[in-house]
């Protein structure tokens, strides 16, 4: 009887302690997040960020900063975690020293303005970045490197880098070993989604190539030296638009998703 009594306590302890634990596991997988785009609204290319955004563990509330006043915008970036700088037309060329190839670009200097607005409130904070395709490009322009005007134009002999349609252009890349992204990824090389006429041309002092093409056009960069700085990802190609299972997609994702949660508790530890 003593045995069958003990047995019940244990049996009753062992189903509490799992009830607590599938509770604590709920409350974690149910923690919004709220992070800042760039631009995140428009057509159904923008509205991909947030969905695959929410792809993850963790409930993304996505804030929109496009098209409302600067003012505002830096307001709620204050108030996020983490900042995605998402792909679209051209940076100004004037930002990178070449205003005479304002021709060849499709431009949008409001969009300009708030991203280059963010990207310095963003690295005051130590908030994490997540710079995709032109958000990539223009992160390097605001630390004083430049872009390839015209891929096509400019590097005849390149792969293609744009299709007419978008998401039919794939090619390689190959990834430095001794870099954050191989860590992040576990692989050297991979295929990725391509859809730019621009590229990364002079890198900024503080950054490293760590990705790259056949044709060597800059794929990816991470910081030389990270001390005292946000965490960045920054890539060329459309993440969002990958295979859900590739690591090119999915590792960056749930790397920078544990990054934010980081950050957000760091916030509120300083708050407190």
């Amino acid at each position: 009887m003593k045995y069958f009594q003990n047995l019940k306590i244990n049996l009753l302890s062992f189903f509490l302690l799992l009830t607590i634990c599938s509770l604590i596991s709920a409350c974690s997988s149910s923690k919004t997040l709220n992070i800042v785009l760039s631009k995140g609204i428009g057509s159904e290319g923008y509205l991909r960020y947030c969905q695959w955004l929410n792809s993850s563990d963790y409930k993304v509330n996505c804030i929109n900063l496009y098209n409302i006043p600067y003012d505002q915008a830096l307001s709620l970036l204050m108030k996020s975690s983490g900042l995605v700088l998402t792909g679209g037309p051209d940076v100004h060329p004037d930002r990178y020293g070449k205003i005479w190839d304002t021709a060849r670009c499709e431009i949008d200097p409001i969009r300009d303005t708030l991203e280059f607005l963010l990207i310095d409130k963003a690295l005051e904070m130590k908030i994490p970045i997540f710079a995709i395709c032109r958000g990539q490009q223009i992160f390097n322009v605001s630390l004083g490197g430049s872009l390839i005007v015209d891929i096509p134009d400019d590097y005849p002999n390149a792969l293609t880098h744009r299709c007419p349609k978008s998401d039919t252009c794939f090619h390689h890349i190959k990834i430095s070993e001794d870099s954050e992204l191989y860590k992040i990824t576990g692989v050297n090389a991979g295929i990725v989604n391509t859809n730019h006429h621009q590229a990364v041309d002079r890198l900024a002092d503080s950054l490293k190539v760590v990705a790259f093409t056949e044709d060597n056009i800059i794929e990816a960069y991470e910081w030389i030296d990270t001390t005292n700085r946000s965490y960045l990802i920054a890539v060329q190609w459309h993440p969002e638009r990958l295979d859900p299972q590739n690591p090119l997609s999915v590792n960056l994702l749930k790397v920078f998703l544990q990054k934010v949660v980081e950050y957000e508790r760091k916030k509120k530890i300083v708050q407190k």
